[in-house]
């Protein structure tokens, strides 16, 4: 039995308690005190350094894009009207929030060291108890994911989660990721789950909500297809495994476990098994066609047929046939019911839903249809006859059963004017998961390899007229960043991304109009802006053919293609010259490169390896610097020649990347390295002649610069860090020497290394690159730039706050569900001097009851509370803010408290 479990969730709590927390065992996390008290561990002593730390409260949003990733799976409650999930391959959890029509992220607490959780294999919401979700996460089956995969479970629709971690990896990312769902509740009696494993795992179920896990031994076959198998990476050579799991409610009632189940196999000749005796023994179902995988098996209860979705692949980017075929429970025939004949099918079908309200009302997609467009098919009849969102009318024209309004996500149309019958924008690709609201026939969700696209008015189908297909997916943030840039003037901000290239974000909360086009390039890898010319800017990326690189003289509004050297097959790095005179090119296939003016013609640099990174100087235009393997490179004369600068001590391995401050020449901070080796944080005053590295960064991986403190003389340092012993994206207001941490435990985003900056323009604001979570930015609540308060270093006992200290409070209850909240507390020191520990007290007015508290520890006498600060933010300079979180329960109401005191002094509440 596995029972590991580990207490998480989605609101901040200590990141030193979530590390710990790995090696508890089930049931440890009742509710109760603290999460860190609980496990008996204080905050994370800092290193020996001369290093502090401090915690500022800032406010976390996405830069917004929507979308931009592939959602394979979506899941509706099916007996809670509006409760809906959705799931990303590397980007986390959602779930539908109705009344602002958006999604809502439930996996931003996923940590560095836990990033392949970020990666979500399947979901489950459970229709007898609509407050509980499960998710399957982990990345990848093979070792390019360190960490096994989980279960995770949650009791108040994701607020907070529970971890069990399993024998084996999970791959939210692999090939086959979009058939399913692996991961099921029975309907009948919830606190039995099962889980299909890949890479040969089997089966497995719970009995427990999830708690411990063990495999089905009794479960006959484990699969056996891989993508590729000539593959030895351990990707396309690994079995896709248990694929589904579908119940048929029926054959159980309240309390009583379901006894037919119906399981989905990796294997092209037995792809269907079937349990009558809930789950003890298992058979392959005689009759099931052959030669195809089924990515979906859904069952239609009203009428007791099982359908099936089939493909040649498992997707979600190949398949050239597919079928759609019905099984009928009550007598075991098989019919196929596609709506095209196999020889005229080029694509495989997945996305399979049923109208719970409308027996016998189907829908099923063709995932892989890429030319000219997706396929939908609509059955109203369980599959007798078929019709589908659009056919040729004379080919190439077409005529569609849909208008398709992209205005809020206007990108994407990709800028494209194909050629009939290609349309823009497309109905999409990749279209593994399609869903009817159970509640409402009305209204249909599916998936794409960019968005959410939707339907209130689906029943116009049947009726003749068209229905209206719009985004759905506005919070739903996927996207891969690879390097941002925040000039001076101009847009406050320049994104490299992976997929859909970047965006120039003229404002940080409404949807670009278009990503970078004239060149398109599918990923950007990088891009950089002339430092006193801000308008000339440069970017490079991958593409099906040249060129790589393109340019811009209006601070990237509008671009144009570039040359490139002969034998160039990716972007790499790229450098502008400050003041946009030159460039400097380190691009994938040949060595580094240069030019002057706009690349129409580029020389081989000399004295530099091929694949450096380059970074140019941001006062000296002749000046760049390049980096591999420990070594800092040198030029003086915009790029012709490098010399060989520092390499003592600097990191020779793992990822490394460095900037050079700007206005200042000669002055650059490298960040990088790995586990293995050197791994900090280096900074050079003299062009990389020599690094000094900071002896208080543990480990840093992406380094910025933003607008400088009130009084300061130097730029605001950004990094993503461990700092003291904790994970996390820090500020320097003193070229390093105190650090502020600026995210919490519930805003880590998993893996966060590629690139960060600050914004010149507004002190504290800060631009973070996630993989899969698109871009983050940061506000401080020190917004009038009044420098930064060392803090206390970790493990210091914070003491008592100074008498009469004036204070002001907002208490804001963020989620609320049946029997539970949970509030953010925000209090100001509005004194003239800095608070050294901190204790806020208040009384709940409806007896409501704290089960857990972070960034805080708490202690409740019936409906009186003290929270006190621990041990890494107790000191609050004049002027600013700390934060912490609850989740709590409910008997009744849920009214605010009136009052808050600091040691007995009354507080004002906002």
């Amino acid at each position: 039995m596995l029972g590991e479990d580990v207490s998480v969730r989605s609101s901040a709590r200590p990141l030193a308690a979530l590390v710990a927390a790995l090696t508890l065992t089930a049931g440890l996390f009742a509710a109760g005190a603290p999460a860190s008290a609980r496990t008996g561990e204080a905050a994370p002593m800092a290193e020996a350094s001369d290093v502090s730390i401090a915690a500022d409260t800032y406010d976390w949003k996405n830069v917004r894009i929507d979308g931009g990733g592939f959602v394979p799976g979506i899941v509706f409650n099916r007996s809670e009207k509006n409760l809906a999930y959705a799931r990303t391959d590397i980007g986390g959890a959602y779930r539908w929030d109705q009344t602002g029509k958006q999604w809502t992220p439930l996996l931003d607490w996923v940590d560095w060291d836990h990033w392949g959780w970020s990666g979500v294999v399947s979901l489950a919401s459970d229709s007898a108890d609509p407050d509980k979700v499960y998710a399957a996460v982990g990345t990848y089956t093979n070792s390019w994911d360190p960490a096994n995969g989980a279960v995770l479970r949650s009791s108040d629709r994701g607020a907070t989660w529970k971890a069990s971690t399993l024998p084996f990896k999970l791959g939210g990312n692999m090939p086959g990721r979009g058939m399913g769902e692996r991961l099921a509740v029975d309907p009948n009696k919830n606190t039995v789950l099962y889980l299909g494993a890949p890479s040969g795992k089997g089966l497995w179920r719970s009995t427990d909500s999830g708690v411990t896990w063990s495999q089905v031994t009794a479960f006959p076959n484990p699969g056996n297809y891989a993508q590729d198998p000539t593959d030895t990476s351990g990707y396309g050579n690994d079995n896709q495994g248990i694929v589904w799991v579908t119940f048929d409610e029926r054959t159980g009632g309240a309390g009583s476990a379901t006894q037919d189940i119906y399981v989905g196999v990796a294997d092209k000749e037995n792809t269907v098994y079937r349990s009558t005796d809930g789950g003890a023994t298992w058979s392959r179902i005689a009759g099931q066609p052959t030669g195809y995988l089924a990515h979906k098996g859904v069952l239609d209860s009203d009428n007791g047929y099982l359908y099936l979705t089939l493909s040649d692949t498992g997707g979600p980017y190949d398949g050239g046939k597919g079928r759609i075929w019905r099984y009928t429970t009550a007598t075991g025939e098989w019919k196929d019911v596609s709506p095209v004949a196999e020889a005229d099918t080029y694509y495989g079908f997945s996305g399979l839903s049923v109208d719970r309200q409308q027996p016998g009302t189907l829908m099923a997609t063709a995932y892989s249809s890429w030319w000219p467009d997706t396929q939908i098919f609509r059955s109203t009849d369980s599959g007798a006859t078929w019709t589908q969102a659009w056919d040729y009318s004379g080919y190439p024209n077409r005529t569609n059963r849909y208008t398709q309004d992209v205005s809020s996500v206007p990108w994407l149309t990709w800028g494209a004017n194909p050629a009939p019958p290609e349309t823009t924008p497309k109905l999409g690709w990749m279209t593994e998961a399609l869903e009817i609201d159970p509640f409402d026939s009305n209204r249909m969700m599916y998936g794409t390899g960019a968005t959410v696209y939707g339907t209130e008015n689906l029943k116009n189908w049947d009726a003749g007229s068209q229905f209206r297909i719009t985004p759905m997916v506005k919070g739903l943030e996927e996207t891969a960043v690879n390097d941002l840039a925040s000039p001076p003037s101009g847009a406050p901000l320049l994104s490299a991304l992976g997929d859909i290239g970047g965006f120039r974000h003229t404002g940080l909360d409404a949807v670009p109009s278009m990503m970078f086009t004239s060149p398109n390039l599918t990923s950007t890898t990088s891009l950089d802006f002339a430092e006193s010319s801000p308008g000339t800017v440069v970017r490079v990326g991958s593409a099906d053919a040249a060129p790589h690189i393109g340019f811009s003289t209006d601070n990237g509004a509008n671009w144009f293609q570039g040359s490139e050297p002969s034998g160039v097959t990716g972007g790499g790095t790229v450098a502008a010259a400050a003041d946009g005179s030159g460039f400097v090119w380190s691009p994938e296939g040949v060595g580094v490169q240069h030019t002057t003016g706009y690349g129409s013609s580029w020389s081989a640099s000399t004295g530099i390896p091929a694949g450096a990174t380059v970074e140019s100087d941001r006062k000296n235009p002749k000046k760049f610097y390049g980096y591999k393997s420990g070594t800092l490179y040198l030029s003086t004369d915009g790029g012709a020649t490098f010399t060989a600068k520092a390499s003592s001590g600097l990191p020779t391995e793992g990822n490394v990347r460095f900037k050079a401050v700007p206005g200042i020449e000669g002055d650059v901070w490298l960040a990088g390295g790995s586990t293995t080796g050197a791994y900090g944080l280096w900074h050079s005053t003299d062009s990389g002649a020599t690094f000094t590295k900071l002896s208080g960064v543990e480990q840093a991986d992406s380094v910025g610069f933003g607008k400088a403190a009130a009084g300061a003389s130097y730029q605001t340092l950004f990094v993503t860090a461990k700092i003291g012993g904790v994970r996390g994206v820090f500020r320097s207001t003193d070229a390093g020497t105190g650090w502020t941490r600026i995210n919490d435990d519930a805003h880590q985003w998993g893996w966060i290394g590629a690139s960060i900056t600050g914004d010149p323009r507004v002190y504290g604001r800060v631009y973070v690159s996630t993989n899969g979570r698109g871009i983050m930015y940061g506000d401080s609540s020190d917004s009038d730039g009044g420098g930064t308060d060392p803090g206390t270093d970790p493990g210091t006992d914070p003491g008592n706050p100074p008498g009469d200290a004036a204070c002001s409070v907002t208490y804001d209850v963020t989620n609320q569900w049946s029997g539970g909240f949970q509030a953010d507390v925000t209090f100001t020191n509005t004194g003239d001097t800095a608070l050294d520990g901190w204790r806020l007290g208040w009384t709940f007015p409806d007896g409501q009851k704290v089960t857990q508290m972070w960034n805080a520890t708490s202690t409740q006498d019936g409906a009186k509370v003290t929270a006190a600060n621990v041990s890494w933010n107790g000191k609050v300079a004049a002027g600013a803010s700390a934060g912490f979180g609850l989740t709590g329960t409910l008997s009744g109401g849920n009214g605010r408290p009136a009052a808050f005191t600091m040691d007995d002094e009354v507080c004002t509440v906002g």
